[in-house]
């Protein structure tokens, strides 16, 4: 059962267009939306779906005065070079960049070609941007979750999972906010009487061999950092966790809709909207320096009612009272 609705389908018309169709009209303004997800992923379709929605609300619709020419570069470092590359030489009034593995090798390609980022965490650390309010250069966007909210998924586990009193974190190693959302899971974990350990992983082969390794002894509890490794293999570490009777907490919704424990993050789909916001503001004359990148403002609790029963899990009535999204 959903409680709220957050998502404004599209209707009829087409939004998957992966090149260019035939020579665009002067008054046609160009988007070049980069993502580290796959065209056959219906997750991320519903993203690009919200995205496309919220320019149509701000006035660009595809076909009229904007053409999109999207890349779907999956999580291959060569194919995001490639795909960057790319639309880099399209030269788009606008490049959208979803997470830091598609943001970085654009800013290594232009320093021109406004970009606007999702889904990434922790910027100024990284080196993306020179600071929240006044980023600098041709980028800016919106940050995923700063490391606090990272370390409320840990809470939200333990709430829903009291036994839990070791937790393998899974996350990606080349990626520095990783490391860093790990550092603040680690520190929040002693006050909940848990102890945790990182688990590095850039592959479904690595996934599983962490899980298995630490599935042997008992309180045992996973969390499952944001990133496109483990959005990519999100089937399998489900199957897994169900496998090892393992709770876990994840940080998209969309993981509990597909087996898994419980979620707490940002809402997705809300960043694309506003990452929409920005692109519209970009093409009506705005320039990226003066836009400050955007903090999540949304974040959701889901829990899956079945998955807890088959862990033996009780939920309690004040938990699914603040969840946003209960599956039964």
């Amino acid at each position: 059962m959903r409680r709220r609705q957050c998502i404004a389908l599209l209707g009829s018309a087409p939004i998957w267009p992966l090149a260019a169709r035939g020579q665009q009209s002067d008054s046609k303004r160009r988007l070049g939306p980069l993502l580290a997800l796959t065209e056959s992923d219906a997750q991320a379709r519903e993203y690009v779906a919200a995205f496309v929605q919220a320019l149509r609300e701000h006035g660009w619709a595809e076909g009229n005065n904007v053409q999109i020419n999207y890349r779907w570069a999956g999580i291959d470092a060569d194919n995001i070079r490639h795909a960057a590359r790319e639309l880099v030489d399209l030269k788009p009034d606008v490049i959208v960049a979803q997470t830091a593995l598609t943001l970085a090798p654009l800013q290594q390609l232009t320093s021109d070609i406004p970009i606007v980022f999702l889904q990434v965490i922790d910027p100024v650390g990284s080196g993306l941007v020179s600071s929240l309010a006044r980023p600098g250069g041709n980028v800016t966007g919106v940050t995923l979750a700063e490391f606090p909210a990272v370390a409320k998924m840990l809470e939200v586990l333990k709430e829903v999972a009291p036994k839990v009193t070791r937790v393998a974190v899974i996350y990606n190693p080349v990626q520095a906010p990783q490391v860093g959302m790990w550092r603040a899971i680690e520190a929040a974990a002693p006050a909940l009487s848990i102890r945790a350990s990182a688990f590095g992983a850039s592959n479904a082969d690595e996934i599983s061999k962490a899980v298995s390794g630490f599935a042997g002894e008992p309180g045992g509890g996973v969390v499952v950092l944001p990133n496109p490794i483990t959005i990519a293999n999100r089937a399998l570490i489900i199957s897994l966790m169900e496998q090892y009777r393992l709770p876990a907490v994840y940080q998209f919704s969309y993981f509990v809709r597909e087996g898994g424990l419980v979620s707490y993050g940002a809402d997705p789909i809300t960043q694309y909207r506003q990452a929409a916001s920005y692109v519209d503001q970009i093409l009506k004359g705005a320039k990226p320096a003066d836009l400050p990148v955007q903090l999540a403002t949304k974040f959701q609790i889901a829990i899956n009612l079945k998955t807890a029963k088959a862990l033996s899990l009780t939920i309690s009535r004040d938990f699914l009272l603040v969840a946003d999204e209960v599956i039964e």
